[in-house]
């Protein structure tokens, strides 16, 4: 006998999860919920959410409310009783007349080892902090915010290269095998959940604008944190010799230098190298001046850097 399961999720992460869900003959999905359509790009193109384009291929009726709370599509997904509700970055808070209409439990795949960043930028914060580690836990869904009691859990290091989009697709296939590994034992009753501890809790609320400026007088480490925490999305940036400018990649130099924090140590034909507040030294990889592409630093030297070496080139917003 299938398990009937209403799917909800909406970005890249949440679609290996869904698909496996789809493929595996003891499932029966009989809905899928995401947000709704919204326009993206300069053009404003209205664009469906990866986890819609994914049902609509394997032809699972798709619901997309703009509130869950109080709306058809909620009532819809009540009336199917199903057996299992399953979450993957949805998106918006569950009330509990959902959550309580599942025949055996609601429950959510989240990106981190919980009660550790509880919110929607786990994986951002892991790599903006400089984790040596991050995972998936899967947890019972109630009203507060990721605060249900885990089910299970599976870890995976942060290596110095990755950012936050490559452990975005590797902890979706991590949450994806975590979950088909845990739910016939939670089907059939054989797990022990355990409550977070609340003393242990943090938070990972979204990036807001203000966190995507780079402060060059924090130290190099950090700095190189704070670009991969914000690679591939929003995006770090700062403002170079006047001109606002997207920083995509750097890496760290081992060496040190007495210049002040923002100050040119080194330009050649393929090294910007930059002082960083600890005295140690952070160099570009690959940025993005405002109204041009986004380039390697080679192309940036050879075209864009209007200053030399021992020149101040870091402001802040406003230019100081």
């Amino acid at each position: 006998m299938t398990t009937k399961i209403v799917f909800m999720g909406t970005p890249n992460f949440s679609v290996p999860i869904l698909n496996a869900l789809i493929a595996d003959d003891n499932y029966d999905v009989l809905a899928v919920m995401t947000q709704p359509d919204r326009p993206v790009g300069r053009k404003r193109v209205l664009t469906p959410t990866p986890v819609k384009e994914a049902a609509v291929a394997a032809g699972i009726r798709v619901l997309q409310p703009e509130k869950l709370s109080g709306s058809e599509e909620m009532a819809e997904v009540i009336a199917m009783a199903p057996d299992l509700l399953i979450t993957a970055a949805y998106g918006q808070f569950l009330p509990t007349k959902l959550l309580q209409a599942t025949q055996i439990a609601a429950i959510n795949v989240h990106a981190s080892l919980l009660p550790k960043y509880r919110g929607g930028a786990p994986i951002h914060y892991a790599v903006l902090n400089g984790d040596a580690e991050t995972g998936v836990s899967i947890m019972y869904m109630i009203k507060a915010m990721d605060a249900g009691d885990v089910i299970s859990r599976a870890t995976l290091p942060i290596l110095d290269d990755d950012n936050t989009g490559t452990l975005f697709d590797k902890l979706s296939l991590l949450g994806r095998d975590l979950l088909l590994q845990t739910l016939p034992d939670l089907i059939a009753g054989n797990v022990t959940p355990e409550p977070q501890n609340e003393d242990d809790v943090t938070f990972s609320p979204n990036i807001t604008p203000e966190q995507e400026v780079l402060d060059f007088t924090r130290s190099a480490r950090e700095i190189h944190n704070h670009v991969r925490g914000l690679y591939p999305f929003p995006i770090a940036h700062t403002t170079i010799n006047g001109v606002r400018t997207k920083i995509q990649q750097t890496h760290l130099v081992d060496e040190t230098t007495d210049a002040p924090a923002g100050t040119v140590v080194k330009k050649g034909k393929h090294d910007l190298w930059l002082a960083a507040g600890d005295g140690h030294i952070i160099a570009i990889d690959e940025l993005q001046p405002a109204g041009k592409p986004k380039m390697a630093v080679t192309a940036y030297l050879n075209g864009h850097a209007k200053f030399e070496e021992g020149e101040m080139v870091i402001t802040d917003e406003q230019g100081n």
